[in-house]
């Protein structure tokens, strides 16, 4: 069975687009059969491997609100073992739809559940709030990742978004586990930046990736030229980061799980 992988964060701007489409490209380059699903209204995921957000059909809309078959809507990337089920103009509109709709925060698992493809990865770009298209992605997903910024307001919201975890996985999802944080646009010269991410890793605790995603204005440029790291800059310190990440990754997944010490101490749900 595939890993299916929510990264999200109710806070925008702190990487996690950048995240979710060069992790997947990463574990694509790993040789893990990875799938990227663009469940964000704004469709930057798609544009970022190169496809026309405005013109992409079928797209994961018609998936959640006329139950296309979800591999109807897949399609190739340019990078080797990594597909996209992309996002369409039209997905704006489905959180509003979705409120109307019957087991509304089911409508993703039920797509995943009857995909064929053998997938070893699946993961799902998230907007930047906790409405219903976020729900459906923590409903299906077995795992989370949550990217933070190391900037002052990084913590900010994120109690929140915890309790909207736990909710989900009392009440929807027992099988979700928050995988951990991951320490975005880190600029190691900055006094603000490693004090952030003391705090950060004080917060999270064992679940604290090691992989950081340091400040690059490669990584910026990327998305521009409808391209991952690998193919933009595969020499540059994002590349080796996202590559480092894919395979951490990879390690936590195929693994045995091993209890996390003093999770209880973090706060943080294992």
């Amino acid at each position: 069975m595939a890993e299916i992988i929510a990264i999200t964060n109710q806070k925008g701007g702190v990487g996690k687009t950048t995240t979710a489409v060069n992790l997947a490209a990463g574990l694509a380059l790993c040789e893990k059969k990875a799938l990227l699903i663009d469940l964000d209204p704004q469709g930057n995921a798609s544009s970022g491997l190169g496809f026309n957000k405005k013109e992409y059909a079928p797209s994961i809309y018609h998936v959640l609100l006329e139950l296309l078959p979800l591999e109807k809507t897949i399609k190739e990337t340019s990078v080797k073992n990594l597909f996209l089920a992309g996002a369409g103009p039209e997905l704006i509109g489905a959180e509003i739809e979705l409120t109307q709709v019957v087991g509304r925060e089911n409508r993703l698992k039920g797509a995943l559940k009857n995909l064929p493809s053998d997938f070893d990865y699946i993961i799902i770009d998230c907007p930047p709030s906790l409405g219903l298209l976020t729900i459906n992605a923590l409903t299906a997903a077995n795992r989370l990742l949550l990217p933070i910024q190391a900037e002052y307001y990084a913590l900010e919201g994120l109690a929140q978004f915890i309790e909207t975890f736990n909710h989900v996985r009392a009440t929807i999802n027992p099988a979700l586990k928050l995988e951990g944080g991951i320490i975005t646009m880190f600029d190691a010269r900055m006094i603000l930046s490693n004090q952030v991410k003391d705090e950060i890793s004080k917060f999270f605790g064992p679940n604290i990736f090691g992989s950081v995603i340091p400040r690059s204005i490669r990584l910026a440029e990327a998305p521009g030229f409808g391209q991952p790291i690998f193919q933009y800059d595969a020499k540059s310190k994002g590349a080796d980061a996202y590559l480092a990440l894919a395979k951490e990754l990879i390690g936590r997944c195929e693994q045995p799980p091993q209890p996390a010490p003093h999770a209880q101490e973090t706060g943080v749900p294992t």
